[in-house]
């Protein structure tokens, strides 16, 4: 079973939604996948993700409630795709040994980065997380996991 874990900085905002949608998608196309989320602080550690998080999910027939932070860990080094938001988080992710990081931008946005909705106002960051997120996961899918 192939593992992929999605990688922010407090592990409440983009990543959760990022491993709501894998989930789905992952059932969606009968694929057995075990996907997890995490941040590479510890800031959040045991926290539900971030209300506006989950209103967007929601919105999109997502269930990411009993989802909960935690921080990276060695083990962590086990899984097979390791996919970060952005680039802060893959320099984070190299210096704490990881190797063979993605950036999940890198499917069908460009290479941009995953923004992280945390410090705007209003709802409109958490609504382009939720898309740019399914975009990228999206091509990540097709082109991983051989979809059509």
């Amino acid at each position: 079973m192939k593992k992929i874990l999605f990688v922010c900085l407090g592990n409440i905002c983009r990543s959760p939604i990022a491993h709501g949608i894998a989930q789905y998608l992952s059932t969606q196309n009968n694929l057995s996948l075990y996907i997890d989320s995490a941040g590479t602080s510890g800031f959040h550690k045991g926290e539900s993700p971030h209300h506006k998080s989950i209103w967007v999910s929601n919105k999109y027939g997502i269930d990411i409630t009993k989802q909960k932070s935690r921080p990276l860990n060695e083990d962590d080094k086990e899984f097979d795709y390791v996919i970060a938001m952005d680039d802060a988080n893959i320099k984070d992710l190299s210096h704490m040994g990881f190797e063979h990081i993605i950036k999940l931008g890198d499917y069908g946005l460009n290479g941009a980065d995953i923004i992280d909705p945390y410090y705007l106002p209003g709802d409109e960051g958490f609504e382009k997380v939720f898309s740019d997120v399914n975009i990228a996961l999206e091509e990540f899918f097709k082109k991983e996991f051989d979809l059509t």
